[in-house]
Formats: structure tokens, C-alpha cells, sequence
């Protein structure tokens, strides 16, 4: 994961060259190259240079191998797993790329959106067509958005609803919807304590990727919880 956020916004292999060290160049040895204790043991640093290693890198290896280990978990050795690993390394890629070069790649969202149909369709195949229609839906409503409020919205996030309706049917409006919420309270704290200002754009991919990961684990509950509030109102009224 750390290979694609750093190479495809550069539009870089991510097969070859093997692993180097950014600021000289030198291979990384497989030693060095173990997830999380390799960046500990080196103290962050290059081993031949001492530059720097991002803090992005352990952080990325712990949330992938946190996020596996809990599909695997959830779904058990069942094509929903394959499903739940696909979902989660792309929305990590696109997250990690949006974060630091608000991009979201057609490279990675393009063939995500193919699999996640795929993987979708082969699960539950009398409900093939949901994952088109929720595809068509979510992006549909974004583009809108994107339209009447250009300068907060782009195409990409546009093409990433698609690509979340591809793997979450109808709960990928839910995943937007939790992003726009995730994104509204951290704006909000950020213009509290001064760090943005009122106009300043957010990544809108990390939210919705965040969205994505809470709709692949707990999208039915959290559905169904909104549904006995609702009912639990409106009963009450």
C-alpha cells in the first residue's frame, strides 16, 4: 500500500524498481523491509542515508494488517473476505494519495470499481443488478453536488461514490453520508482551533474512505439502529 500511494500519483511502476530508499536511492534490503518492526528497529530513519522515514509507512502496515485481520475475522475464508481485503486496500490507497496530493487516481478507482462489481455480483448474484444502480446513484448525487458547488467537490470523488456503490450497493450512500458527517465535525474542530480556515477545501476521499470501512463493517447495523430511531420518533410523535 505504501508502494501505490507514493508511486502511482507519480505515475511510477509499482512492480519495478524494487523498494529504495527516497532520498538516496539505495535498495531496501528484505531485513528492512518488514511492516511496522522494520521502521521501529531503524528508529525511522535509512539505514545507508539516516534520512528520514515518513511516519506514514508504519502507520499504513499497522491499519492493513489491522483491517485484514478483521475481515478475516468478520467474514471467515469466504468469498466476502476476498471482497472485504479488495475494498480495504483500495480505499487505504486511495485515502493515503488523497491525503497528501488530493488525487484520487483513475488508475486505482477505475480497476476497483471492475472488481468490486465482480467480487459483488459473484456474492450475490440475484441481486446483481443493486451494485450498477447504487453505482450510478451515489455518483449521480455527487456529480450533482459537484456541479452546484464546485470549488468542494471533483470528479474524483464522483468516480470513488461510483466505485463504493460497486462494492456496497445501498450502503454506499451510507459510507457518503458518514464521510460528509466525519468531514463536518473535523472541519469544524480545525476552524475552532484555528488550524483551517472557513473556505479551506478538505480531502473529501479520506472521509469517505473512513465511511467506506464503517459501512463494510457495521453498514446493517448502523442502518438498522437508524431505523429504530426513526421509528422510535416517529412513534413517539
Amino acid at each position: 500500500m505504501n508502494v501505490v500511494i507514493h508511486r502511482v500519483p507519480l505515475r511510477q511502476s509499482v512492480v519495478w524498481p524494487a523498494s529504495r530508499c527516497p532520498a538516496c536511492g539505495e535498495p531496501i534490503a528484505p531485513v528492512d523491509n518488514v511492516p511496522v518492526l522494520s521502521y521501529a528497529l531503524l528508529r525511522g530513519r535509512c539505514r545507508s542515508c539516516k534520512a528520514r522515514i515518513s511516519a506514514r509507512y508504519p502507520l499504513v502496515e499497522a491499519l492493513t494488517g489491522a483491517l485484514f485481520g478483521a475481515a478475516a475475522y468478520k467474514f471467515g475464508l469466504d468469498l466476502r473476505l476476498l471482497w472485504a481485503l479488495v475494498l480495504s486496500s483500495t480505499l487505504i490507497a486511495l485515502a493515503g494519495i488523497d491525503l497528501e496530493h488530493r488525487l484520487l487516481p483513475n488508475a486505482i478507482v477505475g480497476p476497483a470499481a471492475l472488481a468490486g462489481f465482480s467480487l459483488s455480483i459473484l456474492e450475490s448474484p440475484e441481486r446483481w443488478w443493486m451494485y450498477p444502480v447504487s453505482a450510478l446513484a451515489v455518483a449521480g448525487g455527487l456529480f450533482a453536488l459537484a456541479i452546484a458547488y464546485p470549488g468542494g467537490m471533483g470528479m474524483g470523488d464522483v468516480k470513488m461514490g461510483g466505485m463504493l456503490g460497486a462494492f456496497l450497493g445501498p450502503y454506499a450512500a451510507l459510507a457518503v453520508f458518514l464521510g460528509a458527517f466525519l468531514g463536518a465535525i473535523t472541519g469544524g474542530l480545525l476552524m475552532a482551533t484555528g488550524k483551517i480556515q472557513r473556505r479551506h477545501a478538505l480531502p473529501f476521499g479520506v472521509f469517505m474512505a473512513l465511511g467506506g470501512i464503517l459501512a463494510l463493517f457495521v453498514g446493517p447495523q448502523l442502518w438498522g439502529l437508524y431505523l429504530d430511531l426513526a421509528h422510535g420518533v416517529s412513534g413517539g410523535s
